[in-house]
This record gives structure tokens, sequence and C-alpha cells, in this order.
């Protein structure tokens, strides 16, 4: 990693272009998540437990090929100085693969339709690992210092809550405006594989064609020759070189034995991610079975996310009034209040539910801009330590578990859904659901999410990388 030069400005065009890309990490992130399990469920006629499975096999993969991701993109910067090409490859491959998940031929109904989707869905995440896991790496070597890395965040953070609003609540919009059914999803697929590509290629756009520590003044990350590559590598036996899925998954495993923050964050991280999924998971369901229609998700997704856009600016302060960890769990104990406020829905849904929604978005604001900005601090710190760049790695790892909890989110929810009897349907018929299924949507909704929030607390408890030890100009006695 290159020197760092204090207080730099980053280019404007750098600070847009990541922002941006958030459009991409938005959509992939928020649109599945959202309504993958209820097109299986309520379209396809998947049953609810085979529909689980159809939801977490693509995670699986994500745990081997974004380790793998992650190390040949800090080999790609370590010979040519840019992480780039790979943002471009997910960035044009995404689209049309995206699109095919919600484009299951009529001739596949159940079991076949589920096969469709996972084969598809498996080869959208391969094309999203190729874009998210660089573009994660990318502040640790474009922000200089503690400070800088949640400025250059904020607009990301600000700019995905615009995406998730966008695609949470147009995506079905889309959909219905399109008729519903399976061609009201194949619309949708196609006109959000569209816009996610294009904010995948605005950070490909506005990426530093070197690697740089901060702004123009900066010397680029030095290009060294494979053989040099391995040199380095040779003097962190924990981390081979990566030159195959095995390697990379060693060297992803290295780090999270060799970095106890590392392994406290993303612990937080994954936590937290899980919480959401369940949460968007269920927002459908609670649509259509607890508030009576189905339509309702788009004020649901209003409603958890444009607070988050009204007070970004307030979040960022109190990053640096208190610190990126305290704030952290600031947000964290909130967001928890407010989904167990949810849980009276079951027997008196009403419009009031909006309003712990609303609280959990104020919330869900800082646990999506915090997190994200320690993670460079752990990169940094990693580096000055070791003497050898693993962004890369550390991001592969992240996206990894940061996918795989969104995912397992909506997983955990079908699974309680399978559990408390409900039941599955076809077309535009709307099932009658049981009582106890009913129960377990709203639980889904509310004291799932509350519950594993909670216990991300307490891996957040182990994070020690304040301002002091992330920008210490020598190696802290103790980083954990």
């Amino acid at each position: 990693m290159g020197p760092r030069v204090s207080g730099a400005p980053i280019p404007r065009r750098t600070v847009v272009g990541y922002a941006l890309g958030s459009v991409g990490t938005g959509g992939f992130g928020t649109l599945p998540g959202l309504v993958l399990a209820y097109y299986l469920t309520d379209t396809l006629g998947v049953a609810a437990g085979l529909a689980s499975l159809a939801v977490t096999l693509p995670k699986v993969w994500d745990v081997v090929i974004d380790p793998f991701v992650g190390a040949r993109s800090d080999a790609s910067a370590a010979r040519r100085g840019s992480r780039r090409p790979f943002l471009l490859a997910g960035a044009l491959m995404l689209p049309p693969l995206f699109a095919a998940v919600f484009a299951a031929p009529a001739a596949l109904q159940e079991a076949a339709a589920a096969v469709w989707v996972v084969v598809t869905f498996v080869a959208a995440a391969t094309a999203f690992s190729l874009f998210q896991v660089p573009y994660i790496a990318l502040p640790a070597e474009i922000a200089p210092d503690y400070a800088s890395r949640t400025r250059l965040l904020a607009p990301r953070i600000a700019v995905l809550a615009v995406a998730i609003l966008a695609f949470g609540a147009g995506g079905p919009l889309v959909r219905d405006a399109a008729g519903g059914g399976r061609t009201g999803y194949a619309v949708m697929g196609v006109v959000s594989g569209l816009v996610i590509g294009l904010g995948m290629l605005a950070a490909w756009w506005g990426a530093p064609r070197r690697a740089v520590a901060a702004g123009t003044h900066a010397a680029p990350v030095a290009v060294v020759s494979r053989a040099d590559e391995a040199a380095l590598l040779d003097g962190l036996p924990a981390a081979p070189m990566p030159g195959r899925r095995g390697d990379a998954l060693r060297a992803g495993l290295a780090a999270l034995r060799e970095l106890p923050p590392f392994r406290a964050l993303l612990a937080t991280f994954v936590l937290q991610a899980l919480a959401t999924g369940a949460m968007l998971g269920s927002a459908q369901y609670v649509a259509t079975y607890t508030l009576g229609d189905e339509a309702a998700v788009t004020y649901l997704f209003v409603a958890l996310v444009a607070p988050a856009l009204l007070v970004m600016p307030l979040a960022t302060r109190l990053a640096h009034r208190i610190g990126k960890r305290r704030a952290l769990v600031g947000s964290s104990a909130l967001f928890a209040c407010a989904a167990l406020a949810l849980l009276p829905a079951r027997e008196a849904a009403g419009p009031w539910v909006y309003g712990p929604v609303a609280l959990a978005g104020v919330a869900y604001a800082g646990m999506q801009l915090y997190p994200l900005a320690m993670l460079p601090d752990v990169a940094v710190v990693d580096a000055r330590e070791h003497g050898v760049d693993r962004a890369g790695v550390l991001g592969g790892v992240w996206t990894a578990g940061e996918t795989a909890g969104l995912a397992l989110g909506p997983t955990l929810v079908l699974a309680l859904l399978a559990l408390t009897g409900f039941v599955s349907s076809t077309g535009d018929a709307t099932a009658a659901q049981p009582d106890s299924a009913l129960t377990g949507i709203v639980v889904a909704f509310s004291l799932l999410p509350a519950v594993l929030v909670g216990l991300s607390l307490l891996p957040l408890s182990r994070y020690r990388l304040d301002a002091d030890v992330v920008d210490a100009p020598e190696p802290p006695e103790a980083t954990s």
C-alpha cells in the first residue's frame, strides 16, 4: 500500500464514482432479499422448506468465490496498481444474469423452478463478487486516515439508502405495473439488472487508474512482478500465494486468525446482516398477510430507508464526536428496540407499524455507515503491521459474510414459516394462512431481527481500533 498523505483531498470523480457504485450493491443486496423468497413460494409454487434451500445454496458458493476474488484482486493491484478490471467485468456480466434469476420459463414449476433460480443466482452472485470484493477494498487505498474514511463512506451510504429505497419500493412497483406473476417479475429483473449495471460502471469510471493513498499528491501503489509478489507473501507463512481457490481460502482464514479486530467486526456485521436480511425477507409477507395489502411493502420500505437519508449527516458527525464503535453500539441498540416494538402487529396491525419501522431506519443508517468505515481501518493497520496489502482478501471475506448474512436472513424467515405451517401458492392466488403462520410472519419481522442485533453487540465489545490506534505512526502494542 502506498504512502499516506494525511488531510490530502480525495478527487471528486473518485468520491462520486465510489458513491454511485452503491446503486449496484444496493440493488443486488436488496431486491433478491426482498422478493426472491416470495417469488419462489407465491409465484413459482415452491414449498417454503425447498425455497429456503434455494436461496441458501448460492451463498454457500459466495463463501468460496469471494475470498478467491479478493486474493486475485490483491494480486492485480500489486502487479498493475489497479483493481478496475474486476469492477468492469462484474458490471458487464451481472445485468443479464440478474434478469435470468427472475425469468424462470413457464414450463418449470416447483422443484424444477427452484433449480433454475439456484443456477442463475449462483452465476449472478459470481458476477457480483467480481465487482463487490474489490469495491469494498478501495477505501483503504484512496482515503488517507481514520476520519477521511468516514467522509468517503458517508456519500456512499447515502446513495446506498437511495438505492435500497428505489429498488425496494420501485422493484415491486415495476413488477405490479407489468402485470405481476412471472411476466411482472421478468420485467422487474431486466429493468433492475440494467440499473444495477449502470451503478457498477460508475464505480469503474471513478476508480483511480492507479491505486493511490489519497488525492493526487500520494504516490501510486508499487507495481511488482509475480516473483516479487511471491517473495513478499513468503514473508507471511499464513497467507500463501493466492493463485488457486484453496490458497485464497487459506489466505482468508489466515486473516481471520491473525486479526482479532477483523474477526470482531466481521462477526458483528454478519449478525446485523442476518437481522437486516430477516426484516427484508419478511417485509413482503407482512405487507400481504399482516397489513392485508401486497403493495404495502413499498410503504414499509419508504419508512425504513427515508429516515436514513435524513440522518446521514448527523451520523457522520456523531462518529467524529464519539468514535465509530460507540456510534455503532448506539445505532444497534436503537434498531433492536424499534424491532421489538413491532411485536404487537400480530394482534393490532395498522398504520402505526410505520413509526417503529422509521425508527429502525434511523438506526439502519449507522449500522451501514460505521462498519464499512471501520473495515478500511482494519486493512490499514494490517498493512502497517505486516507490510503486505491484504485489503482484497479482507474485502473478499467481508463480502462473503455480508452476502451470506443477507441471504440467510430470508432463509431463517422461510424456515420459521415452514415450522409455523405457512401455505405456499402459485400464480395470483393468495392462500389462506393458519394463525401459527401469521404469528411466525410477525416474529420474523420483529423479534428475530432484534435478537440478532442484540447478539451482534457481543463481538463488537471486543473491537478496539479507535482513531489513536488507526492513525498511530508506529504499530500499536495491542490491536485486539
